[in-house]
């Protein structure tokens, strides 16, 4: 006789997943514990509180790509999301730096949000894999950064 297995209709999330999902919420809490909006200098220190704990190589290549970024578009707003250094404008998120370590990823991301204004025709790109900061690399950011925010 064979038996079947029930198996289960609710999403299996990894623990990297269920970790990024409990820094959004504490995040929520914090925000919330403020009264709904940080200031521009508490947005700063999560942010660069989160690269600070952050593991090298990680640490490094996020103080840098935050140094492009914030040079690119001085007005951003800075703060944390998901755990992960964040660039806004308004409410939105327009760009974010996603380590290597936060899922285990062979690479750092630089990834952005459908806010962002990169439109470009049928199909575009929204994550950029990063190896290596190289001068043409960091100049890349600065253009999409930019054009992202509009």
């Amino acid at each position: 006789m064979a038996t079947s297995q029930k198996t289960s209709s609710k999403p299996q999330f990894s623990a990297d997943e269920r970790a990024a999902m409990k820094e959004y919420a504490e995040e929520l809490k914090t925000s919330a514990r403020r009264g709904g909006k940080a200031t521009k200098e508490e947005g700063e220190r999560d942010l660069l509180e989160k690269i600070a704990a952050m593991p090298e190589p990680d640490r490094s290549m996020a103080t840098r790509v935050h140094e492009v970024i914030t040079d690119a578009v001085p007005d951003f707003i800075l703060k944390t999301w998901y755990g992960m250094p964040a660039y806004a404008i308004g409410k939105d998120t327009i760009c974010f730096f996603q380590p290597a370590s936060k899922f285990k990823a062979r690479f750092a991301t630089l990834g952005f949000s459908d806010k962002a204004k990169l439109d470009d025709g049928d199909i575009w790109p929204i994550y950029y894999a990063l190896n290596e900061l190289t001068p043409e690399v960091e100049k890349r950011i600065a253009e999409l950064v930019r054009k992202a925010a509009g």
